[in-house]
């Protein structure tokens, strides 16, 4: 049995503004010690239902270099650092069985949702084959490429809600804070994340053990489209062979398969942070 966590920060409780989510910023020491105690109570989830799973753990916020490694479970695997070729994802594609995702936030534009973004501040909307697709969605459908179900998601309730609609209520949502705005929530103290986070891994791992999760797949080929901020970044993304312009700010793209088309996004983020 091997599980793949992704752990990313803005829907970790406790979480509501970029002071504490931004390296070398005030607060920011006190939240990647949250994040790892919520990695490390979902972990303890798993290995409760299967004490010798292999479970590697992805850091998958700004850096990727947050999760305190001398802080964590030392049962897993850390994979942290980039750049990483599937980014949030990367070695999904080398054979787990599930995936959990924790600190989960809603994409871009969703409101209220605490910090929603999707990969960069540069992306208005994504769209595949016609579908409003955030994070969750985009590294679910990555996941569901190689035949890795998502189990669980944690984060604000948009989070949660964005997850249930697009990946149905067989996976674990796991409610951390009520989102009031785009700065502020209402939030379960960090004790109470970890037992709940606990309790949702474990509930996770039998409902996979009873066959009653699935892969979140999109039907080949897939069609992408992205509405930036400004029209700079599309500038830059007609530099991608197969990109096309559809107005000023807006460009699609057609690829075989949906990890193929995620390429494309994680480098059309890249892309997003040129200076202007």
């Amino acid at each position: 049995m091997r599980v793949f966590v992704a752990v990313d920060l803005e829907g970790i409780a406790g979480i509501v503004h970029s002071e504490e989510t931004t390296p070398d910023a005030r607060e920011y020491s006190w939240a990647r010690q949250l994040m790892t105690q919520e990695a490390n109570a979902a972990i303890a989830g798993i290995f409760e239902v299967v004490p010798d799973a292999e479970v590697t753990v992805a850091d998958v916020h700004g850096p990727y270099r947050n999760l305190v490694p001398d802080m964590l479970d030392s049962r897993v695997t850390l994979l942290r650092g980039k750049p990483r070729q599937y980014g949030m994802l990367d070695g999904i594609d080398r054979g787990y069985h599930l995936a959990l995702f924790l600190g989960a936030h809603a994409q871009a534009g969703a409101w209220p949702a605490v910090l929603s973004h999707t990969f960069t501040s540069c992306f208005l909307t994504v769209l595949v084959n016609g579908i409003a697709m955030g994070e969750i969605g985009l590294n679910a459908a990555l996941a569901g490429a190689f035949a890795v179900p998502v189990g669980l998601v944690a984060g604000d309730d948009a989070a949660v809600r964005e997850a249930t609609a697009l990946l149905g209520d067989s996976i674990v949502g796991v409610v951390l804070k009520r989102a009031v705005s785009y700065q502020a929530a209402e939030t379960v103290a960090p004790a109470q994340a970890c037992a709940q986070l606990r309790a949702g891994a474990t509930e996770a791992l039998r409902r996979w053990q009873l066959g009653q999760l699935r892969p979140f797949q999109v039907t080949p080929p897939v069609t992408v489209q992205v509405a930036f901020t400004s029209p700079f970044f599309a500038d830059l993304a007609m530099l991608i062979d197969g990109v096309n312009r559809l107005d000023g700010r807006t460009i699609t793209f057609t690829r075989p398969t949906m990890p193929d088309a995620y390429r494309v996004l994680r480098l059309l983020t890249v892309l997003c942070s040129t200076p202007r």
